[in-house]
């Protein structure tokens, strides 16, 4: 889950770059054809034959329509919002996850691991600081797409019997198609060679975080993983600096504290009750 999360946040600071030159749809249909490009020599060498059997088929379809449906909401919200204020809504889905997780899960939450999780929402708010921007028809879509992500990695974890590459598969395949109904309204001529490879980029980096996720979330309870995503705001800090030139504030600093504690806290809490239902084995491909 930590390295997806590094993948996650590399790709939200090069989609934030290329949002704003190029058109929405065109974004997402040249990153989901470049991870169909990666991800399809895979599935030649293993077979195509289980996605005639895939389990729950009606699951699976409600699974990529909210990853689409995220994918589209983030890439509007970064254009038209601060990317500060879209992190907000989008770190807010772990508490949607732990609080939805007893009733569609069957996981176990208890008041310790809820504390910790609000802690961590609260140092997010501490350190992004939300502007009076997110009372906006974009904040809206922002809410609607961190609802939609909160489901998709519920879904996920009910999925376990679907390999990661046939979940990744149809992430990549819901987005192209949602792509391009969009991207004839808003398609913008490439300007250099460079642009080109990092909108392919783009969607390697993507597809590598989904891989990374699909497998915490099935080594592990939902509520126990789903609140290191929080460590978003580590690597957006470090990618901020490097691409764009920002510097932490005092508030960046004093949130991020919160939610590295809240994040080690549960860890912690977790290996000290060793439930074996939460500890992350090694399974073997």
């Amino acid at each position: 889950m930590q390295i997806g999360m590094v993948m996650f946040a590399l790709n939200d600071a090069m989609a934030k770059a290329l949002v704003a030159d190029y058109g929405l749809g065109q974004v997402v249909v040249l990153r989901s054809l470049a991870a169909l490009l990666i991800l399809l020599p895979f599935l030649w060498r293993d077979g195509f034959s289980p996605i005639l059997r895939v389990e729950k088929p009606w699951m699976q379809f409600a699974r990529v329509f909210c990853s689409t449906v995220e994918i589209i909401a983030f890439y509007f919200a970064v254009r038209a919002l601060p990317l500060a204020d879209v992190m907000t809504y989008w770190l807010a889905s772990p508490i949607y996850v732990a609080a939805a997780s007893p009733f569609l899960l069957g996981e176990k939450l208890g008041w310790r691991r809820i504390s910790a999780i609000l802690l961590g929402f609260v140092g997010v708010l501490i350190t992004l600081n939300p502007s009076a921007a997110m009372f906006t028809p974009a904040a809206s879509i922002s809410i609607i797409g961190s609802a939609a992500f909160a489901f998709m990695m519920l879904s996920g974890r009910s999925l376990r019997g679907t390999p990661d590459r046939f979940l990744v598969l149809f992430q990549v395949v819901a987005a192209l198609i949602g792509g391009l109904i969009f991207a004839p309204f808003d398609w913008t001529p490439i300007a250099s060679v460079t642009d080109f490879a990092m909108l392919g980029l783009l969607g390697i980096v993507a597809m590598a975080a989904h891989i990374l996720v699909n497998r915490a979330l099935k080594m592990a309870d939902a509520a126990v993983v789903a609140p290191l995503q929080y460590t978003l705001l580590l690597w957006a800090v470090i990618f901020g600096w490097l691409f764009f030139g920002d510097v932490p504030k005092a508030s960046m600093m004093i949130g991020a504290a919160l939610i590295i504690a809240s994040g080690l806290f549960i860890f912690f809490r977790e290996r000290q009750l060793q439930k074996p239902e939460t500890v992350l084995p090694a399974i073997p491909e």
